[in-house]
């Protein structure tokens, strides 16, 4: 374990072993909702905000103090490593990551580049380096993008309702699509082994768009990608957690691959993914907008899943069961990572 790491109950949840309440981070604590990050917006993109190491690290641990949650998770987004393989990406305002030349064909596929990271992206591990060696004390979690959220994006040139070109994709050209997996994948892989070299002692895979697709499909098309990506990093010996939204019904697809941790949106309860023979340590699952409820409410759900979380032999850590939005008053978030810090302390005790 890192020695600036004071507070490593959110890795001991992760890997099931005992702990003496809780844990807990949010998804997109980082910036969002955060006055002082609303400023800073004011002046600078997110694109030129990751770009500045020092900056970077500032958004990425201001949630820790603010709030006081059990790990950082570092400011960036999931199109970071794609111009590197030569994606031409913007993230427009009020629409999303927005790309100029989508791929239509396997001649598109074959053109990608490959990473390096130190190359390609330094600023996104000067940052890390900065955080684990010198500010946090909680543990830095480092994320990706899975395959085939990034392709729905790279095939539809930007964000999509239904993923109609993603899927006519997937069946129409599988050459090309088994392709495409394999050079994501490659590109993941080598940029997450990066951000744990450089100090992450988690990694989150985002795969936020895969409910889209069925089981059946998921199989086929998705999933030995991910048995892939997650059989690569399993020897890097730190926490490995999956999360999408809308995909309760591949959970257990999830739960399969060599990961720790299964991430839950809120529509799936703990207790039915227990029941789904769910094992291994689960993290959610609270629906972001309950925290615009009056405090009563926000406490009542609260309870419930940290009672069932705690009811989990595999493993437990508190999160939304989707990332905050803006609307979230940041005094909400740390009045709630303080309620259940002592509610499952007390439970635990």
């Amino acid at each position: 374990m890192d020695m600036m790491i004071k507070n490593d109950t959110f890795l001991r949840a992760c890997r099931g072993e005992a702990t003496e309440y809780v844990p807990v981070w949010y998804m997109r604590q980082a910036g969002r909702s955060q006055p002082e990050y609303r400023a800073l917006k004011e002046k600078y993109s997110l694109f030129e905000i990751t770009h500045q190491p020092e900056l970077c690290a500032y958004v990425t641990r201001l949630p820790v103090e603010q709030y006081n949650v059990d790990a950082a998770i570092l400011y960036k987004d999931i199109m970071s490593p794609l111009p590197a393989i030569g994606v031409d990406v913007d993230i427009k305002a009020g629409i999303g990551p927005v790309i100029a030349n989508p791929i239509r064909s396997l001649a598109d596929v074959e053109r990608l580049g490959e990473i390096d990271p130190e190359h390609d992206v330094p600023y996104v591990l000067e940052t890390i380096r900065i955080l684990t060696k010198e500010q946090l004390t909680v543990p830095l979690i480092g994320f990706a993008g899975a395959p085939f959220t990034l392709a729905s994006y790279m095939i539809e040139g930007g964000p999509s309702k239904n993923y109609n070109k993603t899927k006519a994709f997937m069946y129409a050209e599988p050459k090309a699509w088994f392709a495409l997996m394999d050079k994501l994948a490659d590109m993941t892989i080598r940029y997450v082994k990066a951000q744990i070299r450089a100090g992450a002692s988690a990694i989150q895979i985002f795969d936020s768009w895969v409910g889209a697709v069925n089981v059946a499909d998921y199989r086929q098309f998705i999933k030995p990608t991910m048995e892939r990506i997650f059989t690569a990093l399993r020897d890097e010996n730190v926490p490995l957690i999956m999360f999408g939204v809308g995909a309760s019904h591949l959970a257990k697809e999830w739960h399969d691959l060599p990961l720790d941790v299964v991430g839950l949106d809120w529509r799936l309860p703990i207790r039915e993914a227990k029941e789904m023979g769910l094992t291994k340590a689960l993290q959610g699952n609270l629906d972001p907008a309950v925290l615009l409820a009056p405090w009563e409410v926000i406490e009542a759900r609260v309870k419930q899943i940290l009672d069932e979380g705690m009811a989990h032999e595999g493993g437990y850590v508190f999160n939304l069961g989707h990332g905050i939005f803006p609307q979230i008053q940041p005094e909400t978030l740390k009045r709630l990572t303080a309620f259940i810090h002592e509610y499952s302390a007390k439970r635990k005790g």
